[in-house]
């Protein structure tokens, strides 16, 4: 947990908490021994002046242990809610800044509860450290002193009691602690198994796995749900063993203490601070264990969070990145690139060559798994070739800053992802300075002017989460229209038209080519139909990473196999639009 308390938390509060915490078990140390004069000094003398001097020097000392319990806990969840909310933000971050490799490592679920639940562990535990931690040796061995110097005959006792404490708590914490760690693998699953059935609750209602689904989640459920009563059944064992304990310890003491005041060893008020310094000392190994029993769990919740940090992005940022040239004519160059998919045998895309300058569109077409988002996936850097070099505007796209290559690329992604929000949010994504001109000339050329407009908040509309307010259709055209808004050098639609009709796809691409700021970037376009490539400058044919076809739709469905088997199984013979 140290590893990643680092910069994360203030140790100027910890130090404070630490002093307060000082102040508190000193206070609490002092008032037996002041009890202790009260009864010697005070009744047993009937010096009524001296009863009312020490009760109001306790008064003061108790006082004095509550300001600085209420200031220990004050900055000891200060401390915890600050290490929390740094834990998620640089989760977070450094989540963001994951390579699409790194996402294939670590489940979304697992994500999820790494950030939420083990950060929770962690900051209960802090906490706990904080009060406890601190608390429990500094009154064991102050308690211990001040209770040996009462008496050291009835300090025999602990001999005997402090043995079997410990031996219990061992017991306690091997039978417990490999539970608390499983609970988070088991919250992970939960997470899992819920997360799937909300995202997917369309499939399963189609396919009538309503029963699946919810017997998925209630062995899950269950799972968690045993080993959580299992945990909390072995540490309900905790507070009844040491209430016996505790008990049985005051028992003895008051039995050899009986003796020795009888045999007038020992003064009474002695004996009632010895007892409560006994008390001090067992609940100070009552709290120990409560530690180590959930010191466990937290740790390891932070060996999940550190699994995060150190986790490398295979996409590194150039030492000293270059600068793309301020111009309007642009150049997209792939020279025999290869790409193989981590631990993967067989490369995904082998020497892939082409080039493309401003106002031309680059169409990639090929049958399922060709290899054609992987292709594109490699212009923004969203993974790293393995040989070869792409290059933007003449510079290879590794010396480039991420920051400037991907504010020099507009993608829309194959699953139309819209936020929460309005639509104007949105559509500023990309370019927060974009004027409402800006924004409904995009939504103009992207065909969604009409459906926004019958709305009458307008660009102010409501959108839910993922845009389940909207159509397929629509979301796609959103999508392609906030694209459209961000003012870039290269535009990569991944098959952004599937859920267009012939109609508005046709009219959608022709507005595309209208457009004088598109005319004068780079257009790539993922595509399965044909009528979507055909208008293309250059079309890239793929079949099993390779690029089997390069040219024309005319070119290609001449000369072209693969092109042709595309064609004869999406038209069954029939002419294209304006063959």
């Amino acid at each position: 947990m140290l590893k990643i308390a680092k910069g994360r938390i203030s140790y100027w509060a910890v130090l404070g908490a630490v002093l307060f915490m000082i102040v508190q078990v000193v206070s609490n140390l002092y008032l037996p021994n002041l009890t202790s004069d009260i009864v010697n000094n005070g009744v047993a003398k009937g010096d009524i002046n001296y009863i009312w001097k020490v009760g109001f020097e306790m008064a003061g000392f108790s006082l004095l242990s509550v300001a600085a319990a209420i200031c220990n806990v004050f900055l000891a969840a200060r401390t915890s809610q600050q290490w929390g909310k740094n834990l998620r933000k640089d989760v977070y971050k450094k989540v963001i800044g994951f390579s699409n490799d790194e996402f294939e490592q670590i489940e979304t679920s697992s994500l999820i509860t790494r950030t939420t639940n083990d950060v929770v562990q962690i900051q209960n535990v802090a906490i706990i450290m904080l009060r406890m931690m601190l608390m429990a040796p500094i009154m064991l061995i102050g308690a211990s002193f001040l209770a040996y110097s009462k008496n050291q005959r009835l300090t025999m006792i602990f001999i005997v009691v402090i043995p079997i404490m410990l031996v219990f708590v061992g017991l306690l914490l091997r039978s417990v602690g490999p539970l608390f760690q499983a609970m988070q693998t088991k919250t992970d699953k939960i997470n899992q198994v819920f997360r799937e059935g909300l995202t997917g609750v369309r499939v399963i209602r189609a396919f009538r796995q309503d029963q699946r689904e919810q017997d998925r989640f209630e062995d899950a459920n269950v799972d968690y749900t045993n080993n959580a009563i299992k945990v909390n059944t072995r540490m309900s064992l905790a507070l009844p063993v040491m209430t016996v304990i505790m008990g049985g310890t005051s028992v003895a003491i008051i039995w050899f203490g009986a003796n020795l005041i009888g045999n007038q060893a020992m003064q009474v008020g002695n004996l009632i601070a010895f007892m409560t310094y006994a008390m001090q000392i067992l609940m100070s190994f009552m709290m120990l264990s409560m530690v180590f029993i959930f010191i466990p769990r937290a740790q390891a919740s932070a060996k999940r969070i550190q699994a995060v940090f150190a986790l490398n992005s295979t996409i590194e940022e150039a030492k000293q990145p270059a600068k793309l040239p301020d111009t309007n004519k642009h150049e997209l160059s792939f020279k025999n690139v290869d790409y193989r998919y981590r631990d993967a045998e067989l490369l995904a895309l082998k020497g892939i060559d082409f080039q493309a300058t401003s106002g031309q569109t680059v169409a990639i077409i090929g049958g399922t798994g060709s290899g054609k988002s992987t292709l594109i996936n490699l212009i923004p850097r969203f993974y790293d070739i393995e040989n070869g070099e792409i290059s933007l505007d003449g510079i290879n796209i590794n010396q480039l800053s991420l920051k400037d290559l991907r504010n020099a690329v507009s993608l829309v992604p194959q699953k139309a992802t819209l936020f929460t929000g309005t639509l104007r949010d949105n559509l500023l994504y990309g370019n927060d300075k974009a004027s409402d001109d800006d924004l409904w000339h995009a939504l103009d050329i992207a065909k969604a002017t009409d459906f926004v407009k019958e709305d009458p908040a307008g660009l102010d509309m409501h959108v839910e989460q993922g845009g389940g307010n909207f159509s397929g259709g629509q979301r796609q055209r959103l999508a392609i229209a906030r694209a459209l808004v961000k003012q870039a050098a290269v535009y990569i639609f991944d098959d952004s038209f599937s859920a267009l009709d012939f109609k508005t796809d046709s009219e959608l691409r022709a507005a595309l080519k209208q457009d004088e700021h598109i005319q004068q970037s780079i257009t790539v376009i993922v595509g399965q139909k044909i009528s979507t490539v055909a208008d293309a400058d250059v079309i890239l044919v793929l079949d099993n990473g390779k690029l089997v076809g390069k040219g024309t739709h005319e070119e290609l469905k001449n000369t072209n196999k693969v092109y042709q088997e595309i064609i004869n199984s999406q038209l069954r013979g029939e002419n294209l639009p304006n063959e």
